[in-house]
């Protein structure tokens, strides 16, 4: 049986008008994040903002514009952790159908685990499996290294995804880890809430993909897509705040599971239906 989640509704008119700013904003953080920090923080925030904006007015992600803004986001973001690890002093990346040299780093203060989770996600979505091979190297004492907080868990969802793409023998450990770590009592930097509707469904889906487990899965996904509209409906400025305009994390996986076979009854606009099957709409190198 089909289920079907609905997405609270968006000041589409206001938020169309918003787009060409935002892209503009973008494509100024382009212009020097080969040799700029601080422009490719921006550019990792900007491109992210300007695929949930696209997605406000064409929430199944059906116009080109809106898959290349996705594939743009994944290109950044890819980038922007490519040039993080390497021994080399320049990194090339291609950027919006342009080889960028970006100057190669340490840790910086955007080079963090909720990044790199970002960054992993929509490689999946786009299935760049050239640049999820990439993150799942990326050591995960670099990110430990930016100088900031975040709950544990996250850093054991790291390791499991990292563990999971590169068929590592420590799978199950880190996965049971971060299951553990990821119970809301445990937060000390998220709320609680954030933890229990956002942060832990998305590894409950990872362990039912492992489990081979179609329908298991499903059912991990609608409660992953319930969870994501009751924490974005909660208030609100939640309500309006185009943060929640996609489930990206269930999104992410979803588009992992179905690559594989599995079949899927939830529907939702949380879940972008060209991105589920994006392949089909995209060339890989794009």
């Amino acid at each position: 049986m089909t289920l079907n989640v609905s997405r609270q509704d968006y000041p589409t008119d206001s938020m169309a008008a918003v787009v060409p700013v935002m892209e503009q904003s973008l494509s100024d953080s382009l212009e020097t994040i080969e040799t700029s920090h601080d422009a490719r923080a921006d550019a990792i925030w900007d491109s992210l903002n300007v695929v949930r904006v696209r997605c406000v007015g064409d929430p199944h992600a059906l116009m080109p514009e809106t898959r290349e803004s996705w594939l743009l986001a994944m290109q950044v973001h890819s980038a922007v952790f490519a040039a993080a690890a390497t021994g080399q002093e320049t990194v090339t990346c291609e950027i919006r159908q342009e080889e960028r040299r970006l100057a190669t780093t340490g840790p910086q203060v955007h080079l963090h685990a909720g990044n790199w989770v970002n960054a992993f996600y929509l490689a999946l979505i786009c299935r760049e499996t050239a640049r999820l091979d990439m993150l799942a190297r990326i050591p995960v004492s670099l990110l430990r290294d930016f100088g900031g907080a975040f709950d544990e868990y996250l850093y054991a969802w790291v390791e499991t995804l990292q563990s999971f793409w590169l068929h590592r023998d420590d799978l199950r450990e880190h996965l049971v880890r971060a299951v553990d770590l990821s119970t809301p009592g445990k937060a000390r930097v998220l709320d609680r809430a954030e933890v229990s509707m956002l942060r832990r469904p998305p590894i409950m889906m990872l362990y039912r993909y492992l489990r081979n487990d179609p329908a298991g899965f499903d059912e991990a996904l609608a409660d992953a897509v319930h969870r994501h509209k009751q924490y974005w409906t909660a208030t609100e400025d939640r309500t309006v705040n185009i943060t929640g305009v996609v489930a990206i994390a269930p999104l992410a996986l979803a588009c992992l599971a179905k690559a594989n076979g599995f079949p899927m009854e939830t529907r939702s606009a949380y879940l972008p239906e060209a991105l589920l099957d994006f392949a089909r709409h995209n060339k890989p190198d794009a």
